[in-house]
């Protein structure tokens, strides 16, 4: 039996028990700055506690909680390397696996879901789970035509466990602002609740992976396993091998880290322009560095080495953005102007999709000095991401002296922006863990309507879509 906490009461007094350790330490800390030690010191400590009781607790619960510890890790550059590196490897493993539920449990509910004779769909079954999540765990198994697969099975009470943890814990959202600098928790989580009825529905989320593996069946760079068969709690897809993006970040090459991080800024772009969904929950736990040649193995003695084009395979489609245009056009003319350097374009362009409140009268030159550091990124040709350049962004937004913090606490995020926002966030999180070399002006060119006006496009060839619907072939064609 797992000794996973499972019921209710333990679960609440788990999370209960958090902010009364922060409020302990926010004491410790005041008395040590009373003492004389300096506040910057005082608060770096109090971080790295405030860090090591979370991701302990969150590490041994399943549900919200660690659907939060999970939102949290990508951030993780954006910490003081004395304080992220301690604990950098506890939010690695949030990110690929947690405590397994009982064997009887995983048979029962696949007894349920696919009925008594369940064993005769399968050649083979492993008992034990290659992976765990926050709503539920994968095993490994042969599906009855020969092919391998990876069955995802939920966890019973998986929704009521996320609701109730992610409503617990956004009573104490603001305690966690300081694990990561400038980001407002607060919203994140709200989000990740609204989206839990989504996350829960296997239907929807084997709809939006099979809109995907057909789309990007033929692509050179991604992989997207098949659906095999969807039940209400049971969901079964291809397997796919691989070196998982966790262990690239910890021991890949330099040319495996570069090559993970242009794709996955191209399949992050061209994701909603190719199939009208953005794949949300972009942890390098959903990703694998593949090589190029079906059947084989990354560690075949015959197999890719460094010069070898790798491909990226995306899991766990549980969380998507539904984007039938592909992504916002403002948020490439925005993004172009502010390249340009066109402080009043971009000032009025913000006020009108919302992000500069009515009420609220801003310099637009202010602006612009608050955005271009952001976008640093995309002004050059390649751009390498760290995590110092991170922690310079995340300290910058943070420091409340800073003009740079005043003016984002008076820029607004509209709701439907959020969790475009948050996915690229995410996705800036993973590349400086990665520290990739990226050539992501290629990509913003290639696949954000609305970066490029319409006269500097290349005219297409005949039988070619233009702009973000070129084909899966010319975008493959890209070299990396």
């Amino acid at each position: 039996m797992s000794d996973l906490p499972r019921k209710a009461v333990t679960r609440t007094a788990k999370l209960a028990a958090l902010p009364l350790g922060f409020a302990g330490r926010a004491t410790w800390g005041l008395g040590k700055r009373i003492g004389g030690k300096p506040a910057e010191m005082v608060a770096r400590e109090v971080q790295q506690r405030t860090a090591d009781q979370l991701f302990k607790v969150l590490g041994e619960l399943k549900g919200g909680a660690m659907k939060l510890g999970q939102a949290l890790s990508v951030f993780e550059s954006a910490l003081p390397e004395d304080v992220a590196g301690p604990y950098r490897a506890a939010l690695t493993k949030l990110q690929e696996a947690a405590p397994p539920m009982p064997t009887t449990t995983v048979h029962g509910v696949l007894e349920e879901q696919l009925g008594d004779d369940w064993r005769e769909l399968f050649i083979e079954f492993d008992d034990r789970p290659s992976a765990a999540a926050s709503i539920g765990q994968v095993h490994r198994a042969v599906w009855h035509d020969g092919r391998d697969v990876a069955v995802k099975v939920q966890y019973p009470g998986a929704g009521e466990a996320l609701l109730s943890d992610l409503t617990q814990l956004s009573r104490f959202a603001r305690l966690l602002g300081p694990l990561v600098p400038g980001m407002d928790i607060k919203p994140l989580i709200t989000e990740l609740r609204d989206r839990v009825s989504e996350e829960l529905d296997y239907g929807l989320e084997a709809q939006a992976q099979q809109e995907h593996a057909a789309e990007f069946e033929d692509d050179a760079d991604v992989v997207i396993p098949q659906v095999v068969h969807q039940s209400e709690q049971v969901l079964v897809t291809e397997w796919i091998d691989g070196i998982p993006l966790s262990e690239v970040i910890a021991d890949g090459t330099t040319r495996q880290r570069d090559r993970a991080g242009q794709l996955l800024a191209r399949f992050l772009f061209s994701g909603p322009a190719r199939t009208g969904l953005l794949h949300a929950d972009p942890h390098p736990g959903n990703f694998r560095l593949l090589p190029p040649v079906d059947g084989m193995t990354a560690d075949d003695p015959d197999g890719p080495d460094d010069e070898t084009p790798w491909r990226l395979g995306v899991l766990d489609f549980g969380t998507v953005d539904r984007l039938p245009g592909g992504l916002p056009g403002i948020i490439g003319d925005a993004l172009r102007m502010t390249l340009d350097g066109d402080a009043e374009a971009v000032y009025a362009m913000l006020r009108e999709a919302g992000f500069v409140k009515e009420s609220i009268e801003l310099d637009p030159d202010a602006v612009l000095g608050y955005l271009l550091p952001i976008i640093e990124p995309a002004q050059v040709d390649e751009f390498t991401f760290t995590r110092s350049w991170l922690r310079s962004q995340a300290a910058r937004i943070a420091d409340p002296r800073s003009p740079a913090h005043q003016m984002g606490k008076q820029l607004n995020l509209p709701p439907s922006y959020l969790l475009i926002h948050r996915v690229t966030l995410s996705t800036i999180g993973v590349l400086c863990q990665l520290g990739a070399t990226v050539r992501l002006r290629d990509e913003l060119e290639s696949w954000l309507p609305g970066f490029l006006l319409e006269e500097e496009c290349e005219p297409a060839e005949d039988g070619e879509r233009d702009g973000a619907q070129d084909s899966a072939e010319e975008a493959a064609a890209v070299e990396v």
